[in-house]
């Protein structure tokens, strides 16, 4: 069985609670719902971008796409394949195809195992090639990344941290996978750097028909490189759209606030910075209603007393009770634009 191609990725209701144990006997007395109801489709060859504050559980969906978490509830499928039913033999054949690159280059590579070794891994788990093919497998993921094939004979300790970088991509591309979770993978890089390693992500995608799940806080990056960007607040996503409408027009007064933190070297074209109020509440206790109403300035009383569903406008997906009410009379753009206005007495200028 195999998906169609526009839902290669599919999450429905996706959530990853964690127990909270107190007492001598360590009962659960409570859950941390990092992820709470997430769905999206990644369609084959697309990258979504997966932004919002730390904390607000993007990391934990990449983790529990792949099962390195386990997730709560919900369906994740993947090429026709469901994720959270498969067997421990059927997971490791599917992961084969699913790989992840974390965020830090430091932490994520063995400092005892050469390069060599290193990539070499996944080989000897999944049984793939004997030496002469392994070899060539190696160098020909570390020559995509750009990266010398004696580097195979070096440790980690030996390179800056955008090659380490590359040795991380390099040990995911090694395995020839089809999708790829990338986890903040330049947020513990130099700026400098940042910009040849997206370059890279972007042509690798190009020239291997990979499929991303683009996970950042970065969000001039994630305009570059995504298809689609969905927004995350307190473990649910906000808003999703494609990549150009959403920068265009964003719709709920979060992401409105996530745009207006984007530096510019032009001052002219600095926008007013949104402060929001008070700090995001624990997961542990989600506020009731919608959960970014304690700290959104255009809340009202609805907002604290129903979860907003979700509102289309073609393919854009908003959950919000104002801009709901305000898309009943205008459309994407005009919506924008009185929602823009309405936070502009909250605003303060950029220094």
């Amino acid at each position: 069985m195999s998906e169609p191609d526009a839902e290669f990725v599919a999450v429905t209701d996706l959530e990853t609670w964690f127990p909270i144990r107190r007492g001598l006997f360590r009962q659960v007395v409570g859950q941390v719902r990092a992820v709470d109801g997430v769905s999206f489709q990644i369609g084959r060859g697309r990258t979504l971008g997966l932004v919002g504050e730390s904390g607000c559980g993007k990391t934990t969906v990449g983790r529990s796409l792949l099962r390195l978490v386990e997730p709560t509830g919900g369906s994740v499928r993947f090429a026709g394949h469901d994720i959270r039913t498969a067997t421990a033999v059927d997971l490791r054949g599917l992961r084969r195809r699913m790989q992840i690159v974390f965020q830090d280059p430091y932490g994520s590579l063995n400092p005892r195992l050469t390069v060599r070794a290193i990539l070499e891994e996944g080989l000897v788990v999944h049984r793939l090639g004997e030496g002469p093919e392994r070899l060539r497998r190696m160098t020909a993921a570390l020559d995509r990344t750009g990266m010398p094939v004696a580097a195979l004979a070096r440790y980690p300790h030996e390179f800056s941290g955008g090659q380490r970088q590359r040795i991380a991509i390099a040990r995911a591309l090694v395995l020839e996978p089809d999708f790829l979770v990338l986890d903040e993978p330049i947020s513990a890089l130099d700026v400098s750097i940042q910009a040849q390693v997206v370059n890279l992500l972007a042509e690798l995608r190009r020239e291997l028909g990979l499929t991303y799940l683009f996970i950042s806080h970065d969000l001039s990056v994630v305009e570059y490189i995504s298809d689609e960007v969905a927004v995350m607040y307190l473990g649910r996503i906000v808003e999703h759209a494609a990549a150009r409408d959403l920068y265009a027009a964003p719709l709920h007064p979060y992401t409105h606030a996530l745009f207006s933190a984007i530096p510019s070297v032009e001052p002219a074209r600095r926008p007013s910075r949104i402060v929001l109020p008070g700090d995001v509440p624990s997961p542990a206790h989600p506020p009731r209603g919608c959960r970014f109403h304690p700290r959104c300035p255009l809340a009202e009383a609805v907002c604290r007393e129903q979860d907003p569903p979700a509102t289309l406008v073609g393919e854009h997906r908003v959950h919000c009770h104002v801009a709901a009410r305000e898309l009943a009379s205008g459309d994407a753009a005009t919506t924008s634009a009185r929602i823009a206005a309405a936070l502009a007495g909250t605003a303060s200028p950029c220094p």
